[in-house]
């Protein structure tokens, strides 16, 4: 049987009863102040949680329950770092980026957010978990798909979906004027030229002028790092330490994954490593436009890329880019505790078993160099094999054998008349 039957007509702010426990996730924002603050005025119980993701632009994340108190509700703030660098190092191991090839920071992020913050919201007595995400994007599925897979009896309450709240607050500026009568400061600040999503695996920015096409993605201004252009003229020398694809070191330092991932993004970031710009496609079926930063991921998986070419086969290449693809759009479609990602990602693990040694790069205005390999002991390349000087490894005249069994299937495909010597050419003439 269903836990709850199933609805079209989204909850409204009134639907709670006197046993309901709404745990709101907040950011301390003007939207999370003005949430949180109708919930109470209507007379419903709420409880606000917020995730420690490391997030490079909150200075200091204890603010963020000193502005949420000013609305009279208590905040707990859930330490996800470790939790957020851990699901980095799977992402980089699983080489898992989606649309345009960027690095999907904002949705290791959701699946690492949901699964603390609902931890802490059972321990709390929470009946209905609350999230700000807006009725058009992705985060919207993300956070409601989570919450019904790791607490099936929790409900979802979307506030930017609720009609009545819709109707009450349909822009910044009638929600400040809501907060400043009840004494609560609310400030609407200057128009945005895009808007930012921030973790410790990178930034996410859309939105505003980033909606046009016609928008240079140089408009943004990076925050981890630089652009390109502006990165040193001189290519700055990194060792990588791997252990069955995972990071254990940068430049001969030990470093915890939370560690790794601060200094890989110091690194990246300097040297303009990591920005992308995708025209992606949204879970909902529309399409939309973001530029994002991820310096360290890029810096750590390119890295790591260089050092599976050395100890993957070419079947188990193939393999592992139809489960990479898999994971990544598991990832992006708020799916990552579902049986098939938990499998992609054993069966990588599996395939990365061998994946370690010391890969030397070049950080280089965008670019990651590669410099060399150093104790690789399960690499499948032999100098001697490849060579195209006199070696003693593989003797070409064996090659003869080999050559004379291909030409037994191309001679069949010829006599068949199954070979065309200019295959597009029909298709071009109609």
């Amino acid at each position: 049987a269903h836990a709850r039957s199933l609805s079209m007509a989204a909850p409204t702010y009134k639907d709670f009863g006197k046993d309901d426990l709404v745990g709101v996730c907040v950011s301390g924002g003007l939207d999370s102040k003005t949430v949180s603050k109708r919930l109470i005025d209507a007379g419903v119980k709420v409880l606000a949680f917020s995730a420690d993701l490391g997030q490079p632009d909150e200075s200091d994340i204890q603010n963020v329950r000193k502005r949420m108190a000013t609305c009279g509700v208590e905040t707990i703030i859930v330490d996800l770092k470790e939790d957020m660098a851990e699901g980095c190092f799977d992402v980089i191991q699983a080489q898992a980026k989606y649309d345009g090839g960027y690095w999907n920071t904002t949705g290791i992020g959701r699946y690492v957010t949901c699964r603390g913050l609902i931890r802490a919201m059972v321990e709390k007595g929470v009946t209905v978990l609350s999230h700000g995400a807006t009725g058009r994007g992705n985060d919207q599925m993300r956070f409601e798909r989570y919450t019904n897979v790791l607490a099936p009896k929790m409900r979802v309450y979307a506030p930017w979906r609720d009609p009545l709240l819709l109707q009450e607050f349909p822009g910044r500026s009638e929600m400040a004027e809501y907060l400043q009568k009840a004494g609560i400061e609310a400030f609407v600040g200057p128009k945005k030229k895009y808007s930012t999503d921030a973790n410790l695996a990178g930034l996410s920015h859309e939105a505003e002028d980033l909606e046009s096409v016609e928008t240079p993605m140089t408009i943004v201004d990076p925050e981890m790092g630089v652009w390109p252009a502006d990165a040193p003229d001189k290519v700055e020398t990194v060792t990588v330490d791997f252990v069955a694809g995972r990071c254990v070191a940068i430049n001969g330092k030990k470093l915890t994954p939370v560690e790794a991932i601060k200094e890989a993004n110091a690194i990246g970031g300097r040297n303009g490593l990591g920005l992308k710009h995708a025209l992606e496609n949204r879970i909902i079926g529309t399409k939309s436009r973001g530029v994002y930063e991820a310096p360290g991921m890029e810096l750590l998986g390119r890295a790591l890329e260089y050092l599976y070419q050395a100890v993957l086969d070419r079947r188990a290449a193939a393999l592992f880019a139809h489960l990479s693809t898999l994971v990544s759009d598991q990832i992006y479609d708020g799916r990552f505790f579902d049986p098939a990602t938990r499998a992609a990602l054993v069966a990588i693990q599996e395939l990365t078993e061998k994946a370690t040694g010391t890969v030397a790069v070049g950080a280089y205005k965008g670019n990651v160099l590669f410099l060399s390999l150093k104790g690789v002991k399960a690499s499948l390349y032999n100098e001697a094999d490849s060579s195209m000087e006199k070696s003693d490894g593989l003797n070409p005249v064996s090659s003869q054998g080999y050559a004379e069994v291909q030409s037994v299937e191309a001679r069949s495909l010829a006599r068949a008349g199954l070979i065309d010597s200019e295959p597009t050419k029909k298709h071009r003439a109609a």
